[in-house]
């Protein structure tokens, strides 16, 4: 069946749940950039600096990384419904609150709770669109995944249209859409069956004793080092308008969606995802280096092109973190999330710190030999990471459609925050 098909099943034709749920992601996922292009606004309003105002990732992604130890434990008892409403009850109340702050600690601590719900939702929105769509998962898959790629790239956008008039109204805006999401919800969203198995605080640790898995997250780990490296500081180097800084940071995440949904598994296809992911990595360090040693306009050029390596990494990685070891996908995925979320709360924070001890241009030689270490990790253990033949792609399918074919598409929905 055409996912883009208008009859029964197609993409168009899914039910209000689905749709609220996946408008629902849409926000949730702009939540991650949607602070980019008033980064330097919200220092100039808060009296701080960029290191401090860098926190605001760090706090963000240190809880979603300890959240993935929790969100399958939550999950699999209360049921999806429930805890999708939990996640954007936390994000409205913290996003609000986020708007409101006085000193850059309250909006860091405001910005943890927020990560919070948005690690509760977005780790169980995709199995809830599955479950409840009609006429199979291809066109669920597909709508979820340009929710993902949509909210990415427009997640700049909104940030630098309200952020222009204040930096706190991104805030206020993002509680507004969520509350709108968080109702129709209520209205449209029936309990989905909760899974047979609950899934235990531990079980994500236990599958991260497979070397395969511990391989995959590891090289995930120095490459989301580079990746926020990427996201958090270069809006301080390019030092633009809210406005100039969001065009920047649309584009670039107009190129991740592209790449990541429609090039990635074309190349893979072709080349195999091992040699596609070794390449991009190596590409990806090249380009940030050009990004810091470059003048004003290659530094935008080369923000913008990095929305390419990284699409195409996201999606070789999330198919590495489902298939290449026997733990159920949710568990797997919520293993290895959980090791390299933590990269990519280290990196807003050291990236300012290694400009202060040094100067502007060594922070990016330190993200791209974080990535050239992402690169060696997958040639050194490419045995581990070859993935079994039972738990390759289907043909034309994404990683997102493999991790939940018939018989997989319950447990926690993890599987969603590996891109």
């Amino acid at each position: 069946m055409d996912p883009f098909d208008a009859g029964a099943g197609g993409i168009l034709r899914q039910p209000k749940a689905v749709w609220a749920t996946a408008g629902a992601s849409v926000v949730a996922f702009m939540g991650i950039g949607l602070v980019d292009p008033i980064l330097p606004s919200i220092a100039k309003g808060l009296d701080a600096d960029a290191g401090q105002v860098s926190l605001l990732f760090t706090s963000y992604f240190l809880i979603t990384a300890l959240a993935m130890l929790v969100t399958g434990f939550v999950s699999s008892r209360i049921g999806g419904r429930k805890t999708l409403l939990l996640g954007l009850a936390f994000v409205v109340v913290f996003a609000g609150l986020a708007g409101t702050s006085d000193t850059v600690g309250q909006l860091v601590g405001y910005r943890a709770g927020w990560g919070l719900g948005n690690a509760l939702f977005v780790s169980t929105a995709l199995a809830v669109i599955v479950g409840a769509a009609a006429g199979g998962n291809a066109a669920a898959i597909l709508l979820y995944e340009s929710a993902l790629g949509l909210g990415m790239a427009c997640g700049p956008l909104l940030g630098a249209l309200l952020g222009d008039a204040s930096w706190r109204y991104p805030f206020f805006g993002t509680a507004f859409l969520m509350a709108i999401g968080f109702l129709c919800i209520t209205v449209f969203l029936k309990e989905q069956p909760k899974p047979a198995r609950k899934t235990s605080l531990l079980d994500p640790l236990r599958a991260l004793g497979h070397g395969g898995l511990a391989s995959a997250a590891i090289s995930a780990f120095f490459y989301n080092y580079t990746f926020f490296t990427v996201l958090a500081f270069t809006p301080f180097v390019l030092n633009m308008s809210p406005y100039r800084s969001g065009a920047v940071f649309f584009a670039w995440g107009v190129l991740l969606a592209v790449f990541s949904v429609l090039v990635a598994p074309r190349m893979q296809k072709r080349f195999g995802s091992l040699k596609v992911l070794g390449g991009s990595l190596v590409l990806l360090a090249a380009d940030v280096l050009a990004l810091g040693y470059g003048d004003h306009t290659t530094a935008i050029v080369c923000t913008i092109l990095s929305g390419a390596f990284i699409g195409v990494n996201n999606t070789v990685y999330t198919e590495l973190a489902l298939g290449v070891s026997d733990a159920p996908r949710p568990v797997a995925s919520a293993g290895y999330n959980f090791v390299r979320w933590f990269a990519a709360a280290a990196a807003p924070y050291f990236a300012p710190k290694i400009e202060e001890w040094t100067d502007i241009h060594i922070p990016f030689v330190v993200a791209a030999v974080t990535a050239v270490l992402g690169a060696v990790v997958v040639f050194l253990r490419r045995r581990a990471l070859t993935l079994p033949h039972s738990r390759l792609r289907p043909s034309g399918g994404t990683p997102m459609a493999q991790a939940l074919e018939p018989g997989h598409a319950t447990g926690d929905g993890a599987t969603v925050f590996a891109d």
